[in-house]
């Protein structure tokens, strides 16, 4: 768990510096959104995730965490910014981990225009598709290097056009 707790700081050096509205889709566990909302009380954190046993672990979690301004929201990213409007374009930054480009567009509808949506690693799988949702977000590929802590970790970064 330590190690998905320092993974998760990394997202920090990509973040913008300012108080933020972040969205973390498909959180599972909360990884990277609490980790990121416990160092940076700036942050204002919605947790999607669509399987219940997680949603429950959450709860607890930020009821212990005592991070009652974090909202746990339960359903498949997709479905809730089509039924809740309050989510479409509410946010600065939208973050995941482990995940293909298909996030790109439903992450594209929940930023603000100008928001960064950011992802730990490359896209999965491949073909035509993909790659036409790579190039619609302008997806690209940035590489951090921690010398300090002796690791290395790629984003996939894209801004929602203003």
């Amino acid at each position: 768990m330590a190690d998905l707790f320092v993974d998760s700081l990394l997202f920090l050096s990509a973040l913008p510096s300012d108080p933020i509205k972040l969205a973390d889709l498909g959180t599972g566990p909360g990884i990277p959104g609490v980790p990121l909302r416990i160092v940076r009380e700036d942050i204002s954190l919605t947790l999607v995730e669509s399987r219940r046993k997680r949603v429950s672990f959450l709860a607890a979690l930020k009821r212990e965490l005592e991070l009652t301004d974090v909202s746990v929201l339960e359903g498949r990213a997709e479905e809730l910014v089509e039924e809740r409007s309050e989510l479409a374009g509410a946010f600065d930054v939208v973050v995941a981990r482990a995940v293909g480009s298909s996030i790109l567009p439903i992450a594209m509808d929940y930023l603000r225009p100008g928001g960064l949506f950011l992802a730990g690693g490359p896209p999965s799988g491949d073909g035509r598709a993909a790659l036409e949702t790579v190039e619609k977000h302008s997806l690209h590929q940035q590489t951090k290097v921690f010398d300090q802590l002796g690791l290395e970790r790629t984003f996939l970064v894209s801004r929602k056009a203003s």
